[in-house]
Order: structure tokens, then C-alpha cells, then sequence
């Protein structure tokens, strides 16, 4: 092995006991991209945060990196029992995102995360607490006054609803923007700021849960019952329509019938006079038969005069059988 290479291997093998024994020492310390740093010099911050990545130089011993997040976090607070403004009780439980936004403000008043979370609970459950007192329940719990929608579906009838049994002048997401504006006034003497607050549930307490359960039946029947009033028009509507076309039908009908009918008489009438004008004593023989027929029978007893016309026809019948 020549000298050269040998020196080379020496001054490599010093460069990197020097770094270790630097890191070891706590003079370099790295700084990564999601991550902000607070140089304290016993136990005295100094300095402005450190928020560029990569590595940085400190007196070793006296000086200490502390380390914050510079991403979002998340904050997921305990179910508070809240009244509402109607003097309901409601179990209410919230999250929230934030960030350290002054590393400095934020070591000097909570120290850590953990410190941070016991501020939240107090400034994010504050909020939440004036808000919902000052809203009734069922803004809490509804974002909009619709009970229902239904798809417009091409060439067909459908009832758009639009509209609640009880409206509403604001939903639970106004009262989650009221309640992240009233939650921003405070953390920023914390070094934090609060991106978003979120309901992530509500829960009612036993007396209120049947109160509102006996609500929500009351109100789907009503508006069941206006469906079935709904429908019960159309079937009149449906039925009236139905009556109407059936009297113009039969109206129709017997107009036909009835003209069907004059004519057959007419056409009776006129064979009869034809045949009365070839000859009017066979035409008179046979109505006088008919008139027999439907007149006597085996038991009818009639009596006569010998000049009648009626009796005419049995006088010369006696005179054939004769």
C-alpha cells in the first residue's frame, strides 16, 4: 500500500471521528423538512425559531434543540354535555386540526404538545360550549330545512319537497365556523393556530332521545299522511275523469241506439204503409190478428156487439167452421 493512499485513509478516518464525536457533542444537529426548532441556552430561549431544514451549528452542553411539528395535528377532545338555547341537554363531541405557527410563543406558554392539548380543551370546548347554548337543538343536529329529495327523472311526474316541518335559520355547519372564529381569537397567544373545528358527533341524553325520537315519527307521518292525501286527489281526480268519459261514451251509445231504433221504425212504418197500399183489408185482417193474439186468451172472456169491427173477423171464422 503506497503513502498516498494511506494518508488519504487517515484523513477520511479523522474527518468522520470528528463529525461523530460534533453530533455526539451536540455542536450539529439536523433539521428536517416537517420540523421547526427552539434553541434554549440554559433553558433560556435564544434566538429566533429555526425553520429551514438541513444542518445547523450549536454551542454544545449550554444550548438544547427542542424540536415542534410544523404539519397540521390533530386535536380529539372528550363528549361535553351541553344545554341547547331550548333547554335541551346534548352530549357534543368535536375535533380539530391545528399547527404551530410561532414555535418561540409556543415553548414559552405550553412547552410541548402534550401542554397544547390541555389548552385546546379549554379554548375549542369554551367555543363549542357558548355556541350551542345560543342555538336550538335542532340546529345542532339539521344543516338545511330538507326532509327529502327525489331525482328528476325524465317525462315522468315527480314532487320535488323543499321544505321542513320545522325551518331552520342556521345548521351545524355555521355553528362549526362559529365556533372555529371564536376558538382563533385566543390560540394564537399560544403560538398556534386552529384550521378547522368539526361535530364529529352529537348524542342526545335518555329524556331527549325519546323526545326527539317521537319527533322524527310525528314528522315522518305527517308527511306520510300529506303523500296519501296527495294521492287520494289524483285517485279522485283519476276517478272523475274516468265518470266523465263513461257518460260521454253511454251518452254517445244511446244516441246511436236510439237513432238505430227511429230508423227501424221508419223502415217498419214505411212496410207497413206499402203493404196497407196493396191492400188494405189483408193489412187489416192481420193487425186485427195480432191485436187477437195479444189481447184473448184461453182464459179472457170478451164481450161483443154484432156490429163491431172486432167481432167481424170471429163472426166469419164461426161462418167457415160452418
Amino acid at each position: 500500500m503506497n503513502k498516498p493512499f494511506k494518508t488519504l485513509t487517515r484523513v477520511i478516518i479523522v474527518v468522520t471521528l470528528l463529525v461523530v464525536a460534533a453530533f455526539m457533542s451536540g455542536i450539529v444537529y439536523i433539521v428536517d423538512e416537517t420540523q421547526q426548532v427552539v434553541i434554549t441556552q440554559f433553558g433560556k430561549p435564544i434566538g429566533k425559531p429555526i425553520t429551514s431544514a438541513g444542518l445547523h451549528f450549536k454551542k454544545p452542553v449550554i444550548q438544547q434543540a427542542h424540536y415542534f411539528e410544523k404539519r397540521l395535528l390533530e386535536w380529539d377532545g372528550d363528549p361535553n354535555q351541553i344545554p341547547t338555547k331550548d333547554k335541551k341537554y346534548i352530549w357534543v363531541d368535536t375535533t380539530a386540526r391545528w399547527r404551530i405557527t410561532n414555535a418561540l410563543v409556543f415553548l414559552q406558554s405550553v412547552g410541548n404538545e402534550l401542554g397544547a392539548h390541555g389548552r385546546l380543551d379549554d379554548i375549542i370546548n369554551s367555543a363549542t360550549r357558548d355556541v350551542i347554548t345560543s342555538h336550538l337543538l335542532v340546529e345542532t343536529v339539521r344543516n338545511s330545512n330538507r326532509i327529502m329529495e327525489t331525482e328528476i327523472v325524465e317525462d315522468e311526474d315527480v314532487i320535488v319537497t323543499d321544505e321542513a316541518l320545522e325551518r331552520i335559520d342556521v345548521g351545524r355547519e355555521i355553528l362549526e365556523g362559529n365556533i372555529l372564529e371564536k376558538s382563533r381569537v385566543l390560540a394564537p397567544h399560544y403560538g398556534i393556530e386552529i384550521v378547522d373545528v368539526r361535530i364529529k358527533r352529537v348524542n342526545y341524553v335518555e329524556d331527549v332521545r325519546n323526545k326527539v325520537y317521537d319527533r322524527m315519527i310525528a314528522e315522518r307521518k305527517r308527511a306520510a299522511e300529506r303523500y296519501r292525501s296527495e294521492g287520494r286527489g289524483k285517485s279522485a281526480e283519476i276517478e272523475g275523469q274516468m265518470n266523465k268519459e263513461l257518460k260521454q261514451i253511454t251518452s254517445e251509445a244511446y244516441r246511436q241506439a236510439q237513432i238505430l231504433m227511429g230508423k227501424a221504425d221508419a223502415e217498419i212504418i214505411n212496410i207497413y204503409s206499402l203493404a196497407y197500399n196493396k191492400d188494405p183489408e189483408f193489412y187489416a185482417f192481420m193487425k186485427t190478428m195480432e191485436t187477437y193474439s195479444s189481447t184473448i186468451d184461453e182464459n179472457s172472456t170478451v164481450i161483443l156487439t154484432t156490429d163491431s169491427d172486432y167481432y167481424k173477423y170471429l163472426k166469419s171464422l164461426g161462418d167457415v167452421s160452418r
